[in-house]
């Protein structure tokens, strides 16, 4: 059930909702983790709707709070690199290897840079993945630095001429301030040979507003350009995605729903808002 689907069911045939019910929505859409700010958006929008149009006017309302940026993966016409970053137990590493089988079954050419060098198991993780969905992993010597790993990445593709480049980077450093240098450091070297066309940031969508606060700092090191929302299936408070988006404009692109490479789509708007409102 949506939740917003009960409160749906109060408007229709009525004209307004009374305060109880008010008071109800406030506290379904914080437990969904809207946030406070949205939340309060939402209802002050929400009062204005009438019964007989509440469905309609009730989705108009809540599109209006998505990003209306593209949500269109980068392809260009020469090797498309793209660094997917985000803190350590998201899903990261796995959205990687996801990205990069879901570019494949659609004809596209991919390798991975294992560039989370501080993380032994990221690389095994990867490289591991990259056999199971036949795929070649660049990574380097154990404790290589990352940006070593990622050039040598990029002036492979560049070799190969592959269509993708995908980076999975560090996820955790001694500091905030340390690992954001190194992010930095990620891309600007790589972009000695390729232009990083986009930075994908992996957030799991039971996090919460934590979520968002993540994204924040991310996007002051590098500039975000899509997300990835992990775990955002029937056990998680699925109002974190919209309240993402409110709050940083930032466009969701893709989805991971369970562990499977199949269990990974393209985010679509349409479909989400309307399981956040179906009964």
């Amino acid at each position: 059930m949506g939740i917003f689907s009960k409160f749906v069911s109060k408007l229709k045939g009525q004209s307004t909702a009374d305060p109880l019910d008010w008071q109800e929505l406030e506290s379904e859409l914080l437990g969904a983790d809207l946030g406070p700010t949205l939340t309060s958006q939402i209802i002050q929008s929400a009062k204005l709707i009438k019964g007989d149009d509440a469905l309609a006017s009730l989705t108009q309302i809540l599109n209006s709070h998505l990003s209306t940026k593209a949500r269109e993966l980068a392809n260009n016409e020469a090797v498309t690199a793209v660094m997917v970053v985000g803190v350590n137990g998201t899903g990261k590493t796995t959205s990687v290897a996801k990205l990069a089988a879901h570019l494949k079954s659609s004809g596209n050419s991919v390798v991975l840079a294992a560039a989370d060098t501080f993380r032994a198991a990221a690389v095994d993780q990867l490289q591991t993945w990259g056999n199971r969905i036949g795929v070649e992993v660049i990574s380097g010597k154990d404790g290589a630095e990352p940006a070593s790993v990622a050039f040598d990445a990029a002036t492979r593709v560049k070799d190969l001429q592959t269509d993708y480049l995908l980076i999975d980077t560090a996820g955790r450093l001694h500091n905030k301030n340390d690992l954001m240098a190194e992010l930095e450091k990620v891309k600007r070297v790589v972009e000695k040979s390729l232009a990083v066309s986009e930075v994908l940031l992996v957030i799991d969508a039971t996090t919460g507003q934590n979520g968002i606060a993540q994204a924040k700092i991310f996007t002051e090191a590098v500039k975000v350009t899509g997300l990835i929302v992990t775990k955002l299936d029937g056990t998680a408070r699925g109002g974190v995605a919209l309240a993402i988006e409110s709050a940083l404009d930032i466009p969701i692109k893709f989805i991971g729903t369970g562990e499977s490479d199949r269990d990974f789509a393209e985010f679509e708007p349409k479909a989400y808002l309307s399981g956040l409102i179906s009964d």
